[in-house]
């Protein structure tokens, strides 16, 4: 094993425990059976929701999911083709 597979193993384990815990603080969507009934939410949190601590949350935990992805790939190949 080299360090290379050393370390992508180490930042695959670190993204793995950082998706789970972005997924665990963020919160639930509790809009229920208004969404069925066509309720509206235009209001100024509505307006500004891409610079609310969720959205952050959610931006962050899709980057998360995608470097892990890709590092898990690198990681396979690296096993793989021993480099």
């Amino acid at each position: 094993m080299s360090a290379f597979n050393i370390v992508l193993t180490v930042v695959d384990i670190i993204l793995a425990i950082a998706i789970i815990v972005l997924f665990l603080v963020q919160e639930g969507n509790d809009q229920g059976i208004g969404v069925v009934a066509g309720g509206s939410s235009d209001s100024y949190y509505s307006k500004s929701k891409g610079r609310t601590l969720e959205e952050q949350l959610k931006k962050w935990t899709v980057i998360c999911c995608v470097l892990f992805a890709i590092s898990s790939i690198v990681l396979y190949l690296s096993f793989i083709k021993a480099w």
